[in-house]
């Protein structure tokens, strides 16, 4: 997740740049008054979104598959302390004398 995490920042810090250089060297359309700077980070944004989804898919399925794994591990974990519990529980009322 780490990896993926990584790789789509340097996407968009690429794309900061590109459209940096555009909106300075006066292709792209400048924002108005003080607001250049967010207009370059939104569209930054707005471009590098598409890109990190179509260039990152193999890695963020990568990702999922490692998400679900642990999930299912900590599933089962919680599965197996729930039947610890209920033995437990059984054979403690099993040894408590009837009233």
């Amino acid at each position: 997740m780490l990896r993926y995490t990584l790789m789509r920042l340097g996407i968009f810090v690429g794309c900061l740049v590109v459209v940096w250089g555009l909106v300075y060297s006066g292709l792209a359309p400048r924002g108005l008054g003080a607001s250049n700077g967010m207009w370059v980070v939104l569209l930054a944004l707005v471009i590098s979104a598409p890109i990190s989804f179509v260039v990152l898919r193999k890695e963020r399925d990568r990702a999922s598959e490692q998400i679900v794994q642990r999930v299912d591990r900590v599933k089962a974990n919680l599965d197996a302390n729930r039947s610890q519990e209920d033995g437990a529980d059984e054979t403690s009322r099993a040894q408590r004398p009837a009233s």
